[in-house]
């Protein structure tokens, strides 16, 4: 009788540290793996990282897309720049303009 509560105690005892192996590995593999864990964080800074990369080229993209508009703005319009562009862009010329070809240079 002496033997079995001894032997009981022991198992229980043996139960219990198990459990609470097991509960601490459950916990410290969450913690590194899991959807909040240490290796989740890295990823976000990299994602993070990677879209400010991304909004810092759309910012001067911007920067250099407003500067055009502010160019064709109706009350800082350059009518000699105006005429110019639209003439390169429609490929058109004045009559009395002077065209010059020029071959390639290669």
């Amino acid at each position: 009788m002496v033997s079995s509560l001894r032997a009981r105690n022991f198992v229980v005892s043996l139960l219990f540290y198990v459990a609470s192996a097991l509960a601490i590995a459950f916990f410290t593999y969450n913690a590194y793996h899991g959807n909040r864990g240490i290796m989740a964080k890295r990823d976000y800074k990299l994602k993070i990282a990677n879209l400010q990369n991304k909004l810092d080229a759309l910012k001067v993209e911007r920067t250099h897309w407003q500067v055009r508009v502010d160019l064709v703005r109706s009350n800082a319009l350059d009518p000699d720049i105006l005429e110019e562009r639209a003439r390169l862009i429609l490929n058109s010329y004045h009559k009395n303009d002077l065209v010059v070809l020029l071959d390639d240079l290669k």
